[in-house]
């Protein structure tokens, strides 16, 4: 059924500008209601995922909410904020750019199959993941920093402290995981959504998708919504665990401990061993150097150096039940967000 029907409903798009300008306008839209709608169930699913405790989403809720206050719900959210826009219109825009080709690889007597359909949004997450990997660990690190001792005074704070500590591969850290996420999950959302436009046309005898009413594009891309994070949440637990984890020894560590390292052998080979002990490095910090002490303990200490890791320490944990954890509040939060993306 399915193969019948989406290839007689849609006529082919042109790579019109203006079309393009649009579909980056409306996914702008939709990634800032998708922001507003969702963050406080965000804040939630990610302590759930990095939690090393059991507790229920209500509990967890309950918790920032006394403990931190309401305004707790938005942490994090000016950085996905100020880049969910681009990162929406990226999807929308590689989405509708990797269509137009298939369309054109068709010879534009046809819409696309749904593998194509599935092919053209795991393009769109793929593209997407490049923007999306940074602006999600700096939200992450936001969201995780202890209430009582802040790490970070704000995103750009925390950006600093990142590339400061690990260069600007420390922005991308769980990126691999990231990639394997954006890629299934912008798959089966942008399939799902359009097979379920496709057979609404089809049923109804539509003249066209512009016959279909509002709330049924919004109820669609709810389902479309659901279908993403069931297909893909494992990847989005292991990312999180990986983004919300030490980043290792930092450059400027591992730097010291070559330049002591040399410095020893210069001595050795000179017959002065007594020199080498005497390294600048011991040297007491200064009391204002608390904070950025603390961010290098928190930073240096690394439970998952590679995403096998995390897939690994998870499954032996806990089991097929830790790469769910936090689903619940995700899937409330799915409905609306992504009702609200497709029918901006």
């Amino acid at each position: 059924m399915a193969s019948t029907d989406i290839s007689e409903l849609e006529a082919p798009t042109t790579g019109d500008p203006k079309q393009v300008a649009k579909d980056l306008f409306s996914g702008a839209c939709g990634g800032i209601a998708q922001v507003l709608i969702g963050q406080p169930f965000d804040i939630v699913k990610v302590r759930l995922q990095t939690s090393t405790s059991r507790t229920t989403a209500l509990s967890c809720a309950s918790n920032i909410y006394t403990q931190e206050g309401p305004l707790a719900f938005y942490k994090g959210t000016l950085t996905p904020l100020l880049g969910i826009g681009a990162c929406v219109s990226i999807q929308f825009g590689g989405f509708h750019l990797a269509r137009r080709y298939f369309e054109r690889s068709n010879n534009s007597t046809a819409a696309l199959s749904l593998p194509q359909y599935y092919a053209a949004g795991a393009f769109a997450g793929v593209t997407n993941s490049v923007l999306s990997g940074p602006i999600e660990h700096v939200r992450i690190r936001m969201q995780t920093q202890p209430h009582s001792q802040r790490i970070y005074a704000g995103p750009l704070d925390c950006i600093r402290t990142l590339v400061r500590h690990a260069g600007l591969p420390g922005l991308f850290r769980g990126q691999s995981a990231n990639i394997l996420r954006e890629l299934q999950a912008y798959g089966v959302w942008f399939l799902t959504y359009e097979w379920l436009m496709a057979r609404d046309v089809a049923r109804r005898k539509l003249q066209s998708r512009k016959d279909v009413e509002a709330y049924r594009l919004a109820f669609y891309g709810g389902l479309a919504g659901e279908m993403l994070w069931i297909s893909s949440y494992p990847f989005d637990v292991v990312k999180s665990k990986m983004q919300a984890d030490g980043l290792g020894a930092s450059r400027q560590a591992v730097l010291r401990t070559a330049a002591q390292a040399a410095s020893a052998q210069r001595a050795a080979a000179a017959g002065n061993v007594g020199a080498a002990s005497a390294s600048p490095a011991g040297a007491p910090a200064q009391a204002g150097a608390s904070k950025a002490e603390m961010a290098e303990k928190v930073l240096t200490q690394q439970r998952f150096p590679r995403m096998r890791d995390a897939f690994g320490q998870t499954w032996r944990e806990e089991g097929m039940r830790g790469f769910f954890r936090g689903i619940g509040p995700t899937l409330v939060r799915a409905m609306p967000v992504s009702a609200a993306t497709f029918a901006v």
